[in-house]
């Protein structure tokens, strides 16, 4: 198998996942050891179920990457089955107690796929009001000893969004099984997985067709004004959007002021490649080993702090930095300060755990 860069190898991978989200995928001539070279990285990123969409059809079909891709589309249409019945019944729960819950990100983004069971995910995200958190933490501490499997938010400043009155007056209700589910409307949907992209430095294909397939799969009267509303907030918007367009081909031509979307730092996709081509993506790198344990090692701290030094994308979000050519530095140090004053904070408290 021929050996190739991470940037190299993220690039293969941004080949083969170009177009992916849509019904009829481009035409596939892709040779078998391309595909052993990525195919791992797929399936370890969650993106094996649209792999197996993309070669289903093609000669690649009986390979044996293809055969794994084809088992993980199999196993993910069935947990696809399994959480229908785990949403009604969280809704129903935290309903009960006279709480509005909103399901966003990975169970949301599957429905702009052109099939059940491409796009996988684990926990349910659920969004309740601020106000609303305490009490509904309560209700999801019972169910998760049920494995329900549920990541409860308060508010959704995590996802770059403040107005929350005008996020529920915009949100939507879809029939889900025998539940009427509340999800974003198409315009937060959109910025939240661009945020969540962005906020996480990248390192996952699947997010990035995740933004791809909301872009295209929107409906006429889309408002962008008010998806790009906020300044500070569109940024990391507009420059997720623009990946989308580089490295996958999701068309932008028909959006209002296109033109902005094309213009990227140049950082920016070589750190994205990078990320896509390594067998150790930073994000879940820091979290093999907790930082307490870095602590309780004493000589480990120092490789606790090189896990966690944030990529440029993750910095630049979180810090609120524009998407330009200037150097990134200030706002990794910045982003690592804040984080180990965070860490410093809490110590006394996990330190007893």
């Amino acid at each position: 198998m021929k050996t190739t860069s991470p940037i190299e190898t993220g690039g293969l991978v941004a080949a083969f996942l170009a177009g992916v989200w849509r019904s009829c995928t481009p035409s596939l001539d892709w040779p078998n050891v391309d595909l052993q070279t990525i195919g791992p990285l797929l399936l370890q990123t969650g993106a094996g179920p649209l792999a197996w969409w993309r070669v289903r059809e093609s000669d690649l079909q009986t390979s044996a990457t293809a055969t794994e891709l084809r088992q993980a589309y199999r196993l993910n249409a069935l947990n696809h089955q399994i959480h229908q019945g785990k949403v009604d019944k969280i809704f129903a729960a935290v309903r009960a107690a006279g709480i509005e819950p909103i399901l966003i990100k990975g169970w949301s983004a599957a429905r702009c796929y052109p099939a059940p069971g491409l796009r996988p995910y684990g926990d349910l995200d659920i969004c309740v009001r601020r106000k609303d958190f305490e009490r509904a933490t309560k209700i999801v501490d019972n169910l998760n000893g049920l494995k329900y499997q549920i990541d409860l938010h308060s508010g959704f400043a995590k996802f770059g969004i403040r107005a929350e009155e005008d996020l529920y007056a915009r949100s939507l209700l879809i029939r889900d099984g025998e539940t009427d589910v509340r999800i974003l409307g198409p315009e937060d949907h959109l910025r939240v997985v661009c945020f969540h992209l962005m906020r996480e430095g990248a390192w996952r294909a699947l997010w990035l067709v995740d933004v791809a397939a909301a872009l295209e799969s929107r409906a006429p009267g889309f408002n962008w004004d008010y998806c790009l509303g906020e300044r500070l907030q569109s940024r990391p918007v507009i420059s997720a959007i623009g990946l989308a367009h580089l490295l996958l081909g999701a068309r932008i031509d028909n959006i209002p002021g296109a033109e902005r979307f094309r213009k990227n730092p140049r950082w920016l996709v070589p750190t994205v490649l990078k990320e896509w081509g390594s067998k150790t993506p930073s994000m879940p790198s820091r979290h093999a080993v907790p930082m307490l344990r870095h602590v309780r090692r004493h000589g480990d701290i120092l490789q606790g702090l090189r896990h966690r030094w944030p990529n440029p994308i993750e910095a630049t979000t979180t810090m609120k930095g524009p998407f330009n050519d200037l150097p990134r530095l200030p706002y990794q140090i910045g982003h690592s300060v804040r984080r180990v004053g965070a860490f410093l904070t809490h110590l006394p408290r996990n330190w007893k755990k």
